[in-house]
């Protein structure tokens, strides 16, 4: 019964951590997509893509430890491609 207890806990923690998981793959993408743009002199439009990112890092703090310590290389991997776009920006914006 203990193995079952402990089984249905880890299904629980399972469902947020995959949606957790699939919105920082989701964002990721827009960001690879907005490099991209930006590479190829194109103007983007950046309204709301913080305020995403936040509640993702919010969310992430409400999981379980456990959780939070898996998720954490999504998390490193969208800071990462947040940095790509960040030097992007930068060298667009450059004479």
């Amino acid at each position: 019964m203990k193995d079952k207890i402990l089984s249905n806990a880890a299904r629980e923690q399972a469902r947020p951590l995959a949606g957790l998981r699939a919105r920082a793959l989701e964002l990721r993408g827009t960001l690879r997509v907005a490099t991209a743009l930006v590479q190829g002199g194109r103007a983007i439009d950046l309204a709301g893509l913080e305020e995403q990112i936040g509640r993702l890092c919010a969310a992430a703090l409400d999981v379980a430890p456990d959780a939070g310590r898996r998720l954490r290389a999504d998390l490193m991997a969208l800071r990462g491609d947040t940095a790509v776009l960040t030097q992007s920006l930068k060298a667009a914006k450059r004479p």
